[in-house]
């Protein structure tokens, strides 16, 4: 369980959003200006995959504005990569999506986020990483269940207003809503105003 510690930090073959291949990227020399959105999938040229890859890219403008850079891993080669992007969507590839795809070809950073699933393929991991490499946020999905990338904007939108405000964001709350005071009082009092609209 990673989520309240450090970041697995490492260094692989990427492909970027420029579809510059380097060999040294470093994932906590990558965090945006308040953080970072990393997520795992199982394999490219599959079925559900560029589906989440592609959402990722129609939304990574509102990750951005929010100072979180997104980069996603598989077990894949960089070749691999490569391929995939430079694959029409129509044909079954991904297009040019404008964020980093690192190549985990010995499935050590899957291990480490302990998303490795039968020493074969990653599982769906999503992890919301803050801006000092702390784990704020994961979830897991097995293989045929695709992820909502609205709900990480939605936990990035909580992360960042926490470490400002230092309240506290009750269930479902959304960028704008009321939040509460970390205290029986701040809770009690959001309670009596807004339970009607849990």
């Amino acid at each position: 369980m990673l989520v309240t510690k450090k970041a697995p930090d490492f260094t692989a073959t990427t492909v970027l959003g420029d579809n510059q291949i380097v060999d040294n990227f470093t994932l906590s020399e990558n965090f945006g200006e308040n953080g970072t959105v990393l997520f795992f999938y199982p394999l490219d040229f599959t079925f559900v995959c560029p589906s989440e890859i592609i959402a990722f890219d129609h939304r990574l403008d509102e990750f951005k504005s929010r100072g979180i850079n997104v980069i996603g891993v598989s077990v894949d080669s960089q070749f691999s990569h490569f391929a995939w992007k430079n694959t029409d969507v129509k044909n079954g590839g991904i297009g040019q999506v404008r964020f980093p795809l690192v190549a985990d070809l010995n499935k050590q950073i899957s291990k480490n986020y302990d998303v490795l699933l039968n020493d074969s393929v990653a599982l769906r991991g999503s992890f919301l990483i803050d801006k000092d490499g702390t784990v704020r946020h994961a979830v897991i999905n097995d293989l045929p269940l695709g992820r909502n990338i609205d709900e990480m904007i939605r936990m990035v939108d909580t992360m960042i207003f926490t470490n400002e405000y230092g309240e506290v964001c009750p269930a479902g709350w959304q960028k704008g809503d009321k939040a509460m005071k970390a205290s029986t009082d701040g809770v009690a009092e959001y309670l009596a105003e807004e339970s009607d609209k849990l």
